[in-house]
């Protein structure tokens, strides 16, 4: 588009004043540019595996329905402008929020030190994670922008000092230690977040503009310039929401005196560009990532009442997407998802703050466009983080760059306003899907700040490696787990976010002359509903996979007398009235006619409310409409998205081996006789769990290095490992069941490996066993072995003698223990002490590292080939190739 300085446009050019309610028009008649990311524009929501946009956004069919009107005063005034964008009427009153559910505050909703629950096992390694990190390292690069003194050493990653997106993590750190700080108020985690914010309140006043950033007041020169600058409003917005919630949740009013300095100095500088160019050109200067800066400006609004801050909040609505949602124009393909979905955010909160009807239409559109035709089973979406062609998923699951984690951040608060604003169970319902299966599993186990940034979704794709090749976006190519020190990606700050916040969608308030509380997420957590002097319990039974029901058990207790309320409890829709069983203090309820919620009004006092829902498996087609992949199918059990380990019989070295894994015959489940999952798919007895074994050896170099005895992912071979790191998935490997004949476990009362012709079955492959040969195959003689005392002769140890050899043991290569090498025979006629290399010391560490918890194994044969699968819970898979999405061969219609 050709401009002239000084604010008036080439003539013949059209000029956009507002999105969709608030368009002025100026002389002349055009279509605005592509509603895209410029900083991707040479993408055009293409990518390398072709995946394209096949309908350019056409603002000119929404445009020509908008009012004309003329161009702003000379003299700027922010309600002037307010007018100009609100068809010129005022500030069209605040919403009274009694209209809508209240979350419970995270200062009264405390995760329960279940052992057992993945949400408080979540939340505890991201305590020990926020602190970890280092204020002073946090600052380092404000306080050089500042040019104050530095402290330590900066952090690197996308934290480094030469990083464009530098400071964004600062920005998550801050709100995830609001967050964190109220759900466990821990005073070492109080004192940290607030040495941040007195050190970013120090750089603000150094600089005495209002400016605060980790970089220079030049880097928004560019932006301005419509040149390339990473994302500057981006990284503002998280270090302004980050301030805002010190203020909001941890009380500390420097946070909200910044962000106030913050944003006047921002609204100079958005004045400046309109009076100097147009408000086009501030337009297409937001047509890339903000984050949700009007998200942040409409907060702020709501405390301050400054009209200011209500219009910065109105500029950065960005009209290119939320004007076609508003005519219900389904157009999102092509558009970069973590761009845009913060903007969604940012209007759900004008309908809040302003009462704009509208806004409420575009949210509800604009999910329902998403969850119908861009969601994977997990409930998340995005594919080289951008959408692509509706109901297309299938081209999306060959590449490895699935499901980013900031959109799957952001998605969850879209889900979480709607069902604020409506009480509909289907956004609860995805609430608990995307959580469970897009967020829980992005921690590494227990490790402390290792994280992922995609979530793959294809089949034999790993986590270890996702968003390798062939995906090359985003920029430095964020694949695999990250690390405490040295990532600091756009989807770490969003996940220490994530696990910081985990008890702030269970418990919603409604007012009235009755009182509501609804209860819509089953995590084990005790509510303190201060204002009616209730104390709500919640507890859920951890899940077997040999489970028929889901059992919860909800205790509201009165801290005085009885108080009269009314309770709501979410009825999953993967569950159903039939066979679901309630009881009130052992009464049993009627749920015949419940609908989506079971509600119980009366006069609480020491009351127990029993739940046991139904719990199946299920299989939930691909959003992909083509006849060729019906078949393509992802396995569910309640609301858990199970996984298959891949690797059975087909070597699997890399995720590319993986590339054609829908093709007939690969990762394909013979169902043909089945009439439900559950005549293909056998439960793991819990029992299973005493029969699992992991067998160590330390090093006859003197170093005390210890091995592991560990099935070969490559061939099956049983070789000698290092004691791999606890919940790694290196654990599996080197876990066997160890059972007798009869089927019987062969570990005593005492924990101790005994028994004559015991059966060593590896934990990942169900069915098979540990041969003579040293190698898995199929059970038979040969694959039989006598558990005796250990030949060392120490306490508690045990040698593996060959059933069909006497004598003759299994043991670790003499000369040396190295990583990889190859379990032998050792044949002996006597049986002397002191042999270490054919003791064996049970590691019961392993097992815990290991639980066996909804595991499932999967046995079919596919092209004459017998293949062993466990299926497993998405969430607890950590490095392990997986399939999502199985291709189900079957003639029957109840699959």
């Amino acid at each position: 588009m050709a401009r002239t300085r000084g604010g008036a446009p080439a003539a013949g050019m059209g000029v956009v004043v507002l999105l969709l309610a608030a368009a002025c028009l100026l002389d002349g008649a055009a279509a605005l540019h592509l509603c895209t990311d410029r900083l991707f524009n040479d993408t055009q929501g293409r990518h390398s595996d072709g995946l394209p946009h096949l309908n350019p956004a056409e603002e000119a069919t929404w445009m020509s329905l908008l009012p004309r009107r003329a161009g702003l005063r000379a003299e700027f005034d922010w309600l002037a402008l307010y007018r100009s964008l609100t068809r010129g009427g005022g500030a069209g009153g605040d919403v009274e929020q009694a209209e809508f559910l209240s979350p419970a505050s995270l200062h009264d909703v405390r995760l329960d030190p279940d052992g057992t629950s993945m949400y408080w096992q979540g939340q505890q390694t991201n305590l020990k994670y926020l602190l970890y990190l280092d204020p002073d390292r946090l600052t380092w690069t404000f306080r050089q922008q500042a040019g104050l003194p530095t402290v330590g050493e900066p952090y690197g990653g996308w934290e480094a000092p030469d990083g464009q997106l530098r400071g964004h993590f600062t920005g998550h750190y801050l709100s995830a230690t609001a967050h964190m700080w109220a759900s466990t108020h821990n005073d070492a985690l109080k004192e940290k977040m607030t040495k941040v914010v007195d050190i970013l309140y120090s750089c603000q006043k150094k600089m005495h503009s209002g400016y605060l950033a980790a970089y220079p007041e030049s880097m928004f020169d560019l932006y301005d310039q419509l040149a390339e600058a990473w994302s500057p409003y981006y990284t503002i917005h998280k270090i302004m929401q980050g301030l805002l919630d010190q203020y909001t949740l941890a009380g500390n009013p420097k946070g909200l005196e910044i962000v106030v300095w913050m944003t006047d100095y921002f609204s100079t500088r958005v004045k400046k560009l309109i009076q100097e160019y147009s408000i086009q050109r501030h337009w297409e200067a937001i047509n890339e990532e903000t984050g949700g800066f009007n998200d942040v400006m409409y907060q702020l609004y709501a405390i301050t009442k400054d009209q200011k801050h209500l219009t910065m909040a109105h500029l950065f609505d960005k009209p290119c997407f939320l004007g076609p949602l508003g005519l219900h124009d389904d157009d999102i393909s092509g558009l970069h998802v973590n761009t845009h979905v913060p903007v969604l955010i940012g209007a759900q909160k004008r309908y809040e703050v302003v009462g704009d009807q509208l806004y409420k239409e575009i949210a509800t559109f604009f999910f329902d466009v998403v969850n119908s035709s861009h969601t994977f089973a997990t409930g998340g979406t995005s594919t080289m983080e951008h959408w692509h062609d509706p109901k297309r998923l299938v081209d999306e699951i060959k590449i490895s760059s699935n499901e980013e984690t900031c959109a799957t951040y952001n998605l969850l608060k879209v889900s979480r306003n709607l069902f604020r604003w409506t009480k509909e169970v289907k956004y609860a319902d995805h609430y608990e899907r995307l959580l469970i299966n897009g967020i829980m599993g992005n921690q590494r186990g227990k490790e402390p700040g290792v994280m992922i940034y995609f979530l793959p979704m294809g089949p034999g794709r790993s986590k270890s490696i996702s968003g390798m090749p062939t995906s090359g976006l985003p920029p430095n190519n964020p694949g695999g787990w990250g690390n405490p020190n040295a990532t600091f990606w756009c989807c770490y700050g969003t996940g220490i976010e994530s696990f910081s916040k985990l008890g702030d969608s269970i418990y919603f308030l409604e007012e009235g002359e009755i009182p509501g509380l609804y209860i819509i997420q089953y995590i084990p957590s005790t509510f303190d509903w201060k204002a009616e002097g209730l104390i709500v319990k919640q507890q859920a039974k951890p899940l077997s996979s040999t489970d028929s029901h889901f059992e919860v058990l909800l205790s509201v207790s009165s801290k005085g007398d009885a108080r009269l309320a009314n309770v709501n409890v979410r009825i999953p829709s993967w569950t159903s009235v039939d066979g679901a069983i309630a009881t009130l203090n052992g009464q049993k309820l009627n749920l015949t006619s419940a609908g989506d919620f079971l509600s119980v009004t009366k006069l609480w006092g020491n009351d127990t409310l029993s739940l046991r829902f139904p719990i199946t498996l299920r299989t939930e087609l691909i959003k992909d409409d083509r006849p060729e992949y019906a078949s393509i199918q992802a396995v569910l059990f309640g609301p858990h998205l199970l996984a298959g380990l891949t690797h059975g019989n087909q070597t699997v070295n890399s995720s590319n081996d993986s590339n054609s894994g829908l093709n007939p015959g690969v990762w394909e489940v013979n169902a043909t006789d089945a009439a439900s999952v559950a005549g293909w798919v056998t439960p793991v007895s819990q029992s299973f769990n005493s029969q699992l074994v992991s067998l160590t050896q330390r090093g006859s170099s003197g170093n005390g290095q210890a091995f592991a005895l560990s099935v070969s992912i490559a061939d099956g071979a049983l070789t000698m490992q290092e004691v791999p790191v606890a919940g790694s998935d290196a654990c599996v490997h080197a876990t066997f069941r160890a059972y007798s004949p009869s089927g019987a476990g062969a570990v005593d009362a005492s924990g101790r490996l005994q028994g004559l012709d015991v059966t060593i079955e590896p934990f990942d492959r169900p069915g098979m066993a540990v041969t003579n040969g040293l190698n898995v195959s199929r059970p038979g003689p040969d694959a039989l072995f006598n558990a005796v005392a250990g030949l060392d002769g120490l306490p508690g140890s045990v040698s593996l003698e060959l059933a069909t050899r006497p004598g003759c043991f299994v043991t670790a290569p003499t000369t040396a223990y190295l990583a990889g090498s190859k379990a032998q025979v050792s044949c002996r006629k006597t049986t002397d002490g002191g042999d270490d290399d054919t003791a064996f010391r049970l590691a019961a560490s392993f097992t815990q590292a290991a639980p066996l918890r909804l595991y499932h194994p999967l046995s079919f044969s596919a092209k004459g080939t017998e293949r062993n699968f466990l299926l497993e819970p998405l969430q607890s898979l950590q490095d392990e190739f997986y399939t999502v999405y199985f291709n189900l061969v079957t003639n029957s219609s109840a699959i």
